[in-house]
């Protein structure tokens, strides 16, 4: 079979409601400054979808701080991949900050998070070690885990019992083959919202003598005293071997770092392929996130207001009877009970008939029969919005309830691919 003929029949699970989806579902066009209130098909919306945990992205010492940098520097510079001809004193300086906000010896700066996490996992282990991870863990671990030639081991999600399990089978492989263990969770689960069980990993840690490598993209910012994330929230940053933080999410950037002992950033600084052969982190990110975190760790208001707006609305969910899972952060998932069909009519009508935009998440990343939609509080929002959008629910969960979201067609909302 021809090859275009074979992944034009087969668009995958997602692909193959663009035709009905695109544009609206998937792809949607968000018009309007980064903020709580948004243009959707030029209509008003209150957006409950965007990583901008601490409300950086308009924040107007960061637009001064990337605009500055921009103007000097140009989108270019610095030309090339850090090992050759992309290596600045700004990079430097930000992976060393990053390193001591995470009391770790040292830090790297990624170009890309998911890319980066991809070559983490690629440098840090071969075909002699052993992984054991958490069944729920992130697209870019498993990807990860896809290069490596050895074996590893699936534990379900925060499962301590199979954990042990897991590990047992580990260290007796390890041994075998004179290998090492790599654990790797999450610190919040970007879906659920709940958090990876760190203390409990951690105290197999002596027994069985592995490393943990944390993916802390949504704990980073936003979890913790002083934002430095989960592992500061559960109080084991010495236990956590190597931790991995992205800029995508609290500090509305590009780009992510991994932070662990000086030794072991050497070795992944001249190993990681993601790394050495594309181009390095452009200079206006670079001093942008030097400001973000700046702020993350000077204004502590914006985590308390955005825990404000957090506490606020899933306290106020949970009074109405949503089901919020097991969600311990930011993140808000609203669980409720209907089919892809149902789920489609209730995110058309949020937008449509309330203004509200949010995200929707269905089978097969859930279970059937279950409807998720996912909200992401940020410190830009409101009591207002926040309000609003618990009385919208309600109602929508009322239609839902008598069945008017079951009849019907489904609205011709799709643009042309």
């Amino acid at each position: 079979m021809d090859i275009f003929e074979k992944v034009t029949k087969n668009m995958g699970p997602l692909g193959q409601y663009a035709d009905v989806g695109y544009g609206y579902y998937y792809f949607p066009k968000l018009e309007g400054e980064i903020s709580n209130h948004m243009t959707f098909r030029g209509k008003p919306m209150i957006v409950w979808s965007l990583n901008n945990y601490l409300g950086l992205a308009n924040h107007p010492e960061v637009r001064e701080a990337d605009a500055r940098a921009a103007k000097e520097y140009g989108m270019a510079y610095p030309m090339g991949a850090r090992m050759m001809s992309g290596q600045t004193r700004f990079h430097e300086q930000l992976e060393q900050e990053l390193a001591a906000f995470e009391n770790k010896e040292a830090a790297y700066l990624l170009n890309y998070g998911y890319m980066g996490m991809v070559s983490i996992i690629d440098s840090l282990i071969d075909r002699h070690d052993v992984v054991v991870y958490d069944s729920e863990a992130h697209a870019c671990i498993l990807d990860g885990l896809r290069m490596h030639l050895g074996k590893r081991f699936v534990y379900p999600h925060n499962d301590l019992e199979k954990f042990e399990t897991s590990l047992k089978r580990a260290r007796k492989l390890a041994d075998q083959t004179g290998g090492g263990i790599l654990v790797i969770t999450e610190g919040v689960y970007g879906m659920a919202g709940d958090l990876g069980d760190l203390p409990g990993i951690l105290q197999f840690k002596d027994k069985y003598g592995f490393r943990l490598l944390v993916d802390d993209a949504h704990g980073f910012g936003t979890m913790g005293l002083t934002g430095a994330g989960t592992t500061e929230e559960q109080k084991v940053m010495q236990g956590v071997d190597v931790y991995f933080g992205t800029f995508a999410k609290a500090m509305a950037g590009i780009g992510g770092f991994v932070a662990t002992d000086k030794a072991v950033i050497k070795s992944l600084a001249f190993n990681m392929r993601s790394q050495i052969y594309a181009k390095s982190l452009p200079m206006p990110m670079v001093i942008g996130a030097i400001k973000r975190l700046e702020l993350l760790k000077t204004k502590p208001e914006l985590k308390a207001q955005l825990w404000t707006i957090v506490n606020a609305l899933q306290k106020g969910l949970k009074n109405k009877g949503f089901d919020l899972g097991r969600t311990a952060s930011p993140v808000t998932p609203v669980f409720l009970k209907g089919g892809p069909y149902e789920g489609t009519q209730i995110v058309a009508d949020l937008r449509e008939n309330y203004g509200i935009f949010c995200s929707i998440v269905i089978y097969p990343v859930v279970p059937k029969g279950v409807i998720m939609l996912r909200l992401i509080p940020t410190a830009v929002h409101t009591l207002e919005d926040v309000n609003y959008t618990i009385s919208a629910f309600a109602e929508v969960r009322e239609k839902l309830d008598a069945g008017k979201y079951s009849t019907g067609t489904v609205p011709d909302v799709a643009d042309k691919y």
